[in-house]
């Protein structure tokens, strides 16, 4: 679902809204193929929509639109949305029911379909690939230095990572 919101030109303009004006569409629509997620031990069959992030968004985040707290955990977040039409997606985003959703963490993910390439969005890009997709997580491969006074970060923040 992703990889066509990120398609659409009003995406660079305005994520947030553009997100949610095409999400419940496009997951009521049942279109595209049949997916398998493996995520860990667990087995997610026939999703509409999998996001895999760096770590995992806050529960109140479904669409995966907000910041994540760390991105040091080591684990992979894993978020998968299967509803079974317009009003559910609808209440998902509205967040008056979180029925077809699954939140999980592992540091392997694996999404399978019945063809032979999937569409995903990966950085705000559509992209075509081979599946199965496999998504695996390499903790402390990356240090990043920022600025103690960046913009939007708490200042219990600093005391619970230890940046600064």
């Amino acid at each position: 679902m992703y990889a066509e919101v990120v398609r659409s030109p009003a995406y660079r303009d305005d994520k947030t809204r553009t997100v949610l004006k095409m999400l419940p569409d496009l997951l009521a629509g049942q279109s595209g193929p049949n997916l398998v997620a493996q995520i860990g031990d667990v087995t997610v069959r026939s999703p509409q929509a999998v996001l895999v992030s760096n770590n995992r968004y806050g529960g109140s985040d479904l669409a995966g639109m907000n910041r994540r707290d760390r991105l040091d955990r080591g684990l992979l977040g894993v978020v998968t949305v299967s509803v079974t039409g317009t009003g559910q997606a609808v209440s998902l985003l509205r967040r008056t029911h979180a029925r077809g959703l699954t939140q999980h963490e592992a540091s392997e993910v694996t999404v399978d379909a019945d063809a032979p390439e999937i569409s995903v969005g990966v950085d705000g890009e559509s992209l075509l690939l081979t599946t199965p997709v496999r998504c695996t997580i390499e903790p402390g491969t990356l240090r990043v230095r920022v600025p103690r006074e960046r913009p939007g970060i708490r200042p219990t923040a600093l005391l619970s990572t230890g940046c600064g």
